[in-house]
């Protein structure tokens, strides 16, 4: 295990966001995404020291990124800036059944990362690599560069996190199937959500879910089931957490939060379900506001969430 500059490197893609603002519909929030970015910085106000790679344009929004980066404490001193392609947007509509996506993102800076690109020392300085399946499916550059960063990973000692975060609108079920089945033997933690392996499998019981993961190789497995909690499992042990209750009006980064949180906490040497049940807390919070990035709790209020309660319950089942 390296001493560990960062507690935390994530790889893939950021996105400047517009999200729709409930009532009339015609005001747009501009915030901020990116799975793999949200995840960095949820770190970094957790308290960790996290580092972030990928590519922008040489655009206003990249650098509304890089003043982000600086903002929320997260090094970004391996991003590379394109001058010929654009920064990523998305926008996030709301209606009666949950949060949709649209992506402007075709041929996007961070779509042209490739092998070449990936910062070798960045990611042996690390404690944990975090990457995702949309950094895989942004292009067969990028999914060959995350295949080449959890090499560098494993070679050097570094733990590997992955989460697919299938999104339909990338790539089909089976396409996303077989991304997962290139690295997921080699991931130390495994973070899928209940859609996305449902969407998979057309399994729904969470238990039949995580067995199929350990099928393909994970070895730890944390199965995020949104508003009911999440499923830990490791070394034959199995730990339901139920979901904290706050008052939710956009989920839009929870599962990206709950990453960050779970991570941290194993990294700081808590026991699978103990970090778990910390990553619930922060899922939560995430969901009190509007956006991916601005929601995102710290740790203190974390803890004061977990001292109050509301946790419905916890059982090994």
């Amino acid at each position: 295990m390296p001493d560990g500059a960062f507690d935390l490197v994530a790889i893939g893609e950021a996105l400047v966001e517009f999200n729709q603002a409930r009532g009339d519909g015609r005001s747009w929030l501009q915030g901020f995404g990116g799975d793999t970015s949200n995840t960095a910085i949820a770190a970094s106000r957790l308290g960790a020291r996290s580092a972030y790679f990928t590519r922008i344009g040489d655009d206003a929004f990249g650098r509304l990124l890089l003043e982000l980066w600086r903002r929320e404490g997260v090094d970004a001193g391996t991003v590379q800036t394109d001058a010929t392609a654009p920064t990523g947007l998305y926008f996030v509509t709301h209606g009666p059944h949950g949060h949709a996506f649209s992506y402007r993102r075709a041929d996007s800076a961070a779509s042209r990362m490739s092998v070449h690109d990936v910062p070798e020392p960045l990611i042996r300085r690390a404690r944990f690599l975090h990457v995702s399946g949309i950094s895989q499916a942004i292009s067969a550059s990028a999914r060959a560069a995350v295949r080449h960063a959890v090499r560098i990973a494993r070679q050097a000692g570094v733990r590997v996190a992955y989460d697919p975060n299938l999104r339909p609108a990338l790539w089909t079920p089976a396409q996303a199937a077989e991304a997962l089945d290139e690295i997921v033997g080699q991931v130390d933690v495994f973070l899928p959500g209940l859609e996305d392996l449902r969407a998979l499998t057309g399994f729904d019981d969470p238990h039949r879910l995580v067995e199929w993961c350990h099928a393909r190789g994970a070895s730890t497995v944390v199965l995020k089931l949104g508003a009911r909690g999440a499923l830990a499992s490791a070394e034959g042990a199995r730990t339901f957490i139920d979901a904290f209750a706050v008052q939710a009006v956009d989920a839009t980064g929870a599962g990206d939060c709950f990453d960050a949180a779970l991570l941290v906490r194993l990294g700081a040497g808590d026991g699978l379900a103990d970090a778990a049940r910390f990553a619930c807390a922060a899922a939560a919070l995430s969901t009190r506001g509007y956006g991916a990035v601005e929601p995102l709790p710290g740790s203190g209020e974390v803890m004061a969430l977990m001292e109050r309660g509301g946790l419905r319950g916890a059982a090994t089942r």
